[in-house]
């Protein structure tokens, strides 16, 4: 058990070094994370084909390019920022469903006018579509009823098949027909409406370039938002009003070079999906984005991923026209300046809906979906809590933290060194890289410290030796047994590897448990608890043993003081 052979020397060791690595940058916290975003930016700039300003430059060099410059992003009370819990507005979106039946349903009726009579719209009825027939007729009713149910389509949930239909269609005999859309349709507008929201909301957000910024659903149609570093709630809320621009445009070329002649009346945009391609398009669009009025992911007719869209009466007579006109080309859907899409028109699109095909897997397609949605919010939403964090609080916060885990870990230290001495020290060796790799780990996949985040390391760093104490205390039994050094030191890492193990998989289960059901405070502390779980066992198993077996090698004492 004392004897390490080279290669397991060499990962010991090289996962030291990496988590050091990664944690470095905390150390050098303003000067890494301007380099980070200026990084991020260059990226950015360079994939639309453009120079990064000297500025960007200056900044990214404030870092070394060849160390990661990754660290721990600061949460919303460290850091200060805005907090937001909006609701969202269903209803306007099941009005403006009903709404945008009618055209369809006015012109079935006039299909089957000479059974059904002249009828109208009733004005005024916001949970339903209310049309009124003039001569309501047994037949003509049942006719109507008949002709406005055909036009109900299939509801996909999840793209797993169908579970119901749009909506219902009921007549009386005051030849009222009501049409209302059918609960499994309103579950899934609402599963499309929340999903759009919180696309908008994140894209607007992220176009701010604030770093980790919380955004979640909660309930059925709510959204918490939480934007640290940023001024406050009104700065967030303001952000939030602006609107993507969805726009359709007839292509007329491709390119590489941005800086190329697109001609009068044209404008080049970039590929949103590949870098350094771009498209020439007319600048004035054929479709705006405020006419369509709904778009989800389902499949074609050969059971392949595709993505649903209907424009209302004005942009379905539109792109009739053009796509009758172009049948072959391709057009492009213009998103914020940039070409999500660009399909090719197979057919005429006359009836104001259509498909789009490709290669796209079923991700894809939804992930299209929520795009074409995203030009703007689909219903109001209503601020139901806004706070604003100041950044003294985040810096109060960060001060009592550090000061925390400072006395933790010295009067952790100090008890180790009093209780066991020379392996106590070995002991605190550990405890120190155990640190290391837990803040190089939480900085490589850029989570978010938070104060319960503090509170997990600072009981790691309480757990940190209880493994060692295990270890340590087994040596002892085992040296008041009479058995040699080298003995007594193999057999206490033996017999006190199961507890060890045992011990913290329940610690880590439990840190699942608190992670999978948590709330956002709660997943902060699990993760940097579940993190530190893994990194004691590493350092209590094989870098606390990997130094005592370096110093029994050179030392070879006959008699060891535990």
């Amino acid at each position: 058990m004392l004897y390490f052979s080279l290669w397991k020397k060499a990962l010991v060791i090289g996962v030291c070094l990496l988590g050091a690595l990664f944690a470095a940058p905390n150390v050098f916290y303003d000067a890494a994370d301007t380099a980070a975003r200026a990084r991020t930016q260059i990226a950015l700039v360079e994939a639309r084909g453009e120079a990064p300003s000297p500025e960007l430059l200056a900044q990214a060099a404030r870092w070394p390019s060849f160390l990661p410059a990754s660290v721990l992003n600061l949460g919303l009370d460290l850091r200060g920022g805005a907090h937001l819990l909006v609701e969202v507005a269903v209803e306007d979106v099941y009005r403006d469903q009903l709404v945008g039946l009618w055209p369809a349903a006015r012109d079935a009726l006039r299909a089957v006018r000479e059974t059904v009579g002249p009828f109208r719209q009733v004005e005024g009825a916001t949970d339903a579509l209310v049309i009124r027939l003039n001569e309501p007729t047994p037949q003509a009713v049942s006719a109507a009823v008949a002709a406005v149910q055909d036009l109900a389509q299939p509801v996909q949930q999840g793209l797993m098949g169908v579970s119901g239909r749009t909506f219902d269609a009921a007549g009386g005999a005051d030849g009222v027909i009501r049409v209302t859309l059918t609960e499994v349709e309103r579950a899934a507008v609402l599963e499309r409406t929340m999903a759009q929201s919180l696309e908008i909301v994140r894209r607007r957000v992220d176009e701010a370039g604030t770093r980790e910024p919380t955004i979640q659903r909660q309930g059925e149609r709510r959204i918490l938002i939480q934007v640290p570093g940023i001024g406050s709630a009104e700065e967030l809320l303001a952000l939030l009003g602006e609107t993507a621009k969805l726009t359709f445009h007839v292509v007329i070329g491709q390119t590489e070079n941005p800086d190329a002649a697109a001609g009068a009346g044209n404008v080049i945009v970039p590929d949103a999906d590949q870098p350094g391609a771009f498209y020439i398009i007319e600048r004035a669009p054929k479709v705006a984005g405020e006419n369509l009025v709904d778009a989800s992911a389902g499949f074609d007719q050969d059971g392949r991923p595709a993505v649903n869209f209907r424009f209302d009466t004005t942009g379905a007579r539109q792109f009739g026209d053009y796509t009758r006109q172009n049948v072959g080309k391709i057009f492009a859907i213009v998103l914020d300046g940039e070409v999500i899409s660009a399909p090719r028109i197979i057919s005429a699109i006359t009836g104001g809906s259509g498909q789009i095909t490709g290669s796209f897997t079923v991700e894809e397609a939804n992930r299209l979906a929520i795009l074409l949605r995203a030009g703007a919010l689909p219903a109001a939403i209503t601020v139901l809590e806004q706070r604003t964090v100041g950044p003294d609080l985040g810096a109060d916060s960060i001060a009592a933290g550090e000061i925390a885990t400072v006395v933790a870990f010295a009067a952790v230290m100090i008890f180790m060194v009093l209780s066991y001495g020379l392996f106590g020290l070995f002991a605190n060796v550990a405890l120190i890289v155990n640190i290391a790799l837990l803040i190089g780990f939480l900085s490589a996949v850029g989570a978010t410290l938070t104060l319960p985040g503090i509170a997990g390391i600072v009981l790691t760093i309480g757990m940190a030796v209880d493994a060692n104490v295990l270890v340590f205390e087994r040596i002892r039994e085992e040296l008041k047994r009479s058995k040699g050094v080298a003995r007594a030191i193999e057999a206490g890492y033996e017999r006190a590897l199961s507890a060890i193990v045992d011990a913290n998989i329940t610690t880590f289960i439990a840190a699942a448990i608190l992670f999978a059901m948590g709330s956002g405070p709660v997943k902060g502390f699990a993760v940097t608890l579940g993190v530190g779980v893994v990194t004691s066992v590493f350092t209590a198993v094989l870098v606390t043993r990997l130094i005592v077996a370096g110093w029994f090698a050179r030392a070879r004492p006959k008699v060891l003081a535990l």
